[in-house]
């Protein structure tokens, strides 16, 4: 009785498949980002990207949504991992303007979309609105799109209505180091939500187009204000203000006032907007519960 032989081009076509099989690889149909906002929306959305960028770092900062188990960590946003990406074959990779410049080699390896948020001189929560609507239409589900518009809105006039009837008015920083902050104000997110929250926001200074700006600890001093840290603090920085007298002068600290929130993407579209919302609302209405 003979007996078949395979031949080489046979195995090697096994073993193709084998490799292929067991790759990061997606369907022709998939997508990446480089960027945290597109991506949380992108989950919001019911449409998780296959790929993001630093997956670590994302939840670090972003918090919430959380990223499904199954996206692959396409390497660090200002260099991503060509080699991956190109297995991966993604039909559309995502990208800000902040990532530009990565067009071209990206574009060897599938269709690059780039979708502007924060331009300076239009309203924030606007072009928010513009950019949830554009993922839908990119995902080919504009309903998706509407409902998560539509119920954010909804939540923050729910949201709204839970405040006391008075608040003072709020300081939002995020810490750099232990002597300077980002204080939030006009052009970002964070002003967007307290807007529709009817909160009133104790900077008045000059902003970025990301909507904040970098100052010094002894500028918060001079502001009659209830102070809120969003996290994440740097490496080392919450022991350092623990021993810094400039720290624990400020009024919020001494009168034990002071708001700490845990990780949102100051940066965000929806889905950071409403986290941002809820987490600041639940602080500041928890005395009141607390006096029940």
């Amino acid at each position: 009785m003979s007996v078949l032989i395979p031949s080489f081009r046979h195995f090697a076509l096994i073993l193709g498949s084998l490799w292929l099989a067991a790759s990061p690889t997606a369907a022709s149909d998939s997508l990446a980002t480089l960027d945290w906002t597109l991506a949380e929306t992108l989950v919001a959305l019911g449409e998780s990207p296959d790929g993001v960028a630093q997956v670590g770092d994302y939840h670090s900062w972003v918090g919430e949504p959380r990223l499904p188990s199954r996206v692959t960590d396409i390497g660090l946003r200002t260099q991503p991992n060509v080699e991956l990406l190109a297995r991966m074959a993604p039909e559309h990779i995502l990208l800000t303007p902040m990532f530009a410049h990565l067009t071209p080699r990206l574009s060897r390896i599938g269709t690059v979309d780039s979708m502007a948020l924060y331009t300076p001189g239009d309203d924030t929560w606007e072009q928010i609105l513009g950019l949830t609507r554009e993922l839908g239409e990119l995902n080919g589900d504009r309903e998706s799109a509407e409902a998560l518009i539509s119920s954010t809105e909804a939540r923050m006039a729910e949201l709204a209505a839970q405040l006391p009837a008075t608040v003072p008015p709020l300081l939002i920083v995020q810490f750099m180091d232990e002597r300077h902050v980002r204080v939030f104000g006009e052009n970002g997110l964070f002003q967007a939500v307290m807007d529709r929250l009817g909160l009133e926001n104790a900077w008045q200074g000059e902003t970025n187009s990301w909507g904040f700006s970098l100052v010094a600890l002894e500028a918060l001093l001079e502001l009659e204000a209830r102070l809120v840290v969003v996290e994440p603090y740097p490496a080392g920085v919450e022991a350092k203000l623990a021993e810094s007298a400039l720290w624990q002068h400020h009024p919020s600290v001494r009168d034990d006032s002071l708001i700490t929130l845990p990780p949102t993407w100051s940066f965000g579209a929806l889905p950071s907007a409403q986290r941002f919302a809820e987490l600041l609302v639940n602080a500041l209405v928890r005395p009141m519960l607390g006096n029940l």
